[in-house]
């Protein structure tokens, strides 16, 4: 994908998140079940970077279950993390921070490091072009402790019928097929107003190239959520 089309889509999602900040955190205030179903590998003290951090609802949930480890929050959006800090009690034990996953930097300067768990749930596929998709990944790769695990949800809009009628041509962006990648979807949004994003559907097969080329492996693939149970594929990496 070329730099200009990638930062395109980059632009494209960042401008829905801070016209929609509000009412896309008002249809998050539950977790996911495939999101719950990992919280119970997270033990008390277990170091835990979570990417796409979003209004702090799988913090709050973390810190009902008695965790006490550190707990670093990153996200890209003033306004949900304002939504987040709302949410959490002021600890030394909780940071959440500004940071874009699609910068070359955003690792830097994080107050910890070498994480027992690394979350990305529905992140990923926010994350245009296989090239900046590989680098995030290494870097993530970096972050982990020796044994420690990167747990990731991706949404699999193609298995709703509903869902497959929210996508629209590219040419509403004034793009066309050929000059995004395969598996690329634009998606409309309909809570308070008309928005769009990017979104990148991943195959098994996608996502065990990216594993062995960042340095994991696949413990574990299972669907979850939404209708039929099947909406968002999670994945369980361990480092090799």
């Amino acid at each position: 994908m070329e730099a200009e089309i990638r930062d395109q889509l980059i632009n494209l999602n960042r401008t829905f998140y801070q016209t929609f900040a509000k009412e896309f955190s008002a249809t998050r205030q539950r977790l996911q079940p495939g999101v719950l179903r990992i919280l119970e590998r997270i033990s008390i003290r277990d170091e835990v970077l979570d990417l796409g951090c979003g209004n702090g609802k799988l913090a709050s949930e973390l810190r009902s279950m008695g965790h006490e480890g550190h707990y670093v929050g990153l996200d890209s959006n003033s306004d949900l993390l304002d939504i987040a800090r709302q949410k959490l009690a002021v600890e030394e034990s909780v940071s959440l921070l500004e940071k874009d996953l699609t910068s070359s930097s955003w690792e830097d300067e994080l107050p910890t490091e070498n994480f027992d768990f690394i979350l990305a749930f529905a992140v990923l596929h926010h994350i245009p072009s296989l090239e900046l998709r590989q680098q995030l990944v290494k870097k993530i790769r970096k972050l982990s402790a020796p044994d420690g695990w990167f747990i990731h949800s991706e949404w699999q809009l193609l298995n709703s019928t509903r869902l497959q009628k929210r996508i629209l041509p590219w040419e509403n962006v004034g793009l066309n097929p050929e000059q995004v990648e395969t598996g690329d979807y634009l998606i409309d949004w309909r809570h308070g107003g008309q928005g769009l994003r990017y979104v990148h559907v991943f195959s098994e097969q996608e996502l065990e190239s990216l594993a062995q080329e960042s340095g994991f492996q696949i413990v574990e693939t299972f669907l979850s959520d939404g209708e039929g149970g099947k909406l968002g594929l999670y994945q369980i990496w361990k480092g090799v």
